[in-house]
């Protein structure tokens, strides 16, 4: 009889708190499992999950690492990938990269939108390089119109770029080491309502929320892929 009692408290007390001991009442606290497998030292990891490599539509998700757990921090947000979906990368696809990257460093039309990432207000004169040629290649570089050394045409002018480069996150896909031809510019940036050239845009508002919980002490990645 005692033995029943027991076996009763505890499935009264994980029917409470949840299976972990912990409130699922108390938002933040309760454990989770990355819908991505993830084994890296980060403390923040932002998901974008698809439901296939050809779906153009995915599910972005903050996630916060404390004392060995894992809580969902913001989202879940509705986000746009490339045309072609999430797979292999390249100049000549319109695929958004799967993998894990880290999030170093931030940009953006506007001022900062209080991010802590290190933060450049771009014009007409900066450019992200994709000639495959240059040396400068998934590189920022500075120059103005029509006397850039490399080819502009394969380059994008981001201050040129409108509304969906107020502010924007750099997803740092191939760039340690650079292999030319394996494509470049990725970012996350603020959603046009239409599927990428290859990046991962949500709408400005979620965006400012996800660059503002970005601390690079905790040294934030993104992990991109197919559920």
């Amino acid at each position: 009889m005692r033995r029943l009692l027991v076996v009763l408290l505890c499935a009264a007390a994980a029917a409470i708190f949840g299976a972990d001991g912990l409130s699922d009442a108390a938002p933040g606290a309760t454990a989770e499992h990355l819908p991505l497998a993830y084994s890296g030292s980060a403390q923040q990891v932002v998901t974008v999950v698809a439901t296939s490599p050809s779906s153009t539509t995915a599910v972005l998700t903050a996630w916060q690492k404390s004392g060995g757990r894992w809580a969902r921090a913001l989202g879940p947000y509705p986000a746009f990938v490339g045309a072609d979906g999430v797979g292999k990368a390249g100049e000549s696809t319109s695929h958004t990269p799967a993998g894990v990257f880290t999030l170093t460093e931030a940009f953006g039309i506007q001022p900062s939108n209080g991010t802590r990432l290190p933060y450049r207000q771009v014009g007409r004169s900066d450019w992200w390089v994709s000639d495959v040629r240059s040396p400068f290649y998934n590189q920022h570089y500075s120059c103005a119109p029509g006397h850039c050394p490399f080819d502009e045409s394969a380059g994008e002018d981001l201050g040129a770029a409108g509304p969906v480069y107020d502010h924007a996150t750099v997803i740092d896909y191939n760039r340690n080491p650079v292999v030319p031809g394996a494509g470049s510019a990725f970012f996350l940036h603020v959603s046009a309502g239409r599927p990428t050239a290859g990046c991962v845009a949500i709408p400005g508002a979620d965006l400012d929320a996800v660059m503002r919980w970005l601390d690079p002490a905790a040294r934030p990645v993104i992990t991109i892929g197919v559920a």
